[in-house]
């Protein structure tokens, strides 16, 4: 039995007529007959009462009848989910993103995928830029919110979505905390909390600060930029973080420019090979960029 067997059974089961029920399948009647014949034998029981001018169901045709129905509609199912996973548009699509990613992009780019994509299931993971790197290194993500630039064994498609400025961290009770800038030396004498070395970050406040002439006193290191700014509203020390986090600076945390500003920016990053759940991600993070 076949898909083809059952469209001609319930074609026949309609119309009631071989004739007319071949002209609306395009074929020739005789094959519709064959197929039809096959079909009863197999199932070992007659499905229609054969007439000179018409046909009728006979109560096993009667009984098959919402069943093949039912099974042809499966499989309309069946071909509509291969088109949309071929295009990306449904199936289980993992995500990670750097903690700073829920500032202004998330959701910027959730919403707008949502909408595009209903019927891709989302999975979202908070994840440092390098671990994101090795997560999708091993298929484990499909795509990902880094901070750049991010090094990976594999090939991987990497597009800039936000650049932004580092600024300075410092608890509002700090005297300098009232200036409108300041310069990135000053702070050489003072702790600071730094983003652990697995962050992109620890990378680029490392080189901020050689370049400005000394070496950072580390107080204690944090994964999270969060903890990064709770740490420095606790009194702890001060910190580097991106100047858009001011909108996540908790009570007493005062956030300052540079008067040298140091450049940091986000991307979208999947693999080179990446199929099309990533690469409709990737697209929506870039439409999102300029909205």
């Amino acid at each position: 039995m076949d898909l083809r067997q059952l469209r001609y059974f319930t074609k026949l089961a309609e119309v009631l007529n071989f004739h007319r029920a071949a002209e609306q399948l395009n074929i020739s009647q005789p094959p519709l007959t064959v197929a039809i014949r096959r079909l009863e034998e197999e199932l070992g029981a007659p499905l229609f009462e054969r007439g000179p001018r018409a046909v009728r169901l006979t109560p096993a045709g009667m009984a098959a009848l919402p069943v093949a129905r039912e099974a042809l509609a499966r499989a309309e199912l069946v071909r509509e989910a291969v088109r949309l996973g071929a295009l990306g548009e449904t199936g289980r699509l993992t995500i990670g993103f750097v903690g700073s990613a829920i500032s202004e992009r998330l959701p910027r780019i959730i919403p707008l995928f949502r909408t595009r994509y209903p019927h891709v299931e989302l999975v979202l993971r908070e994840m440092t830029s390098v671990e994101i790197a090795r997560a999708l290194d091993s298929g484990q993500l499909h795509a990902g919110l880094v901070r750049l630039p991010v090094m990976s064994r594999v090939r991987l498609d990497m597009q800039v979505i936000e650049h932004d400025v580092l600024a300075a961290a410092l608890p509002s009770t700090y005297p300098i905390a009232r200036r409108k800038a300041i310069d990135l030396a000053e702070l050489a004498a003072l702790p600071f909390i730094i983003n652990s070395p697995v962050s992109v970050l620890h990378t680029v406040v490392f080189l901020a600060c050689q370049k400005a002439g000394f070496r950072p006193q580390i107080a204690q290191e944090a994964t999270q930029l969060q903890t990064v700014l709770s740490l420095v509203q606790s009194g702890l020390g001060v910190a580097m973080v991106p100047a858009r986090m001011g909108h996540f600076a908790p009570e007493g945390v005062t956030l300052l420019p540079l008067l040298d500003p140091v450049a940091t920016e986000m991307g979208v990053v999947c693999r080179d090979d990446a199929g099309p759940l990533a690469r409709n991600f990737v697209a929506i993070a870039l439409d999102a960029n300029d909205t």
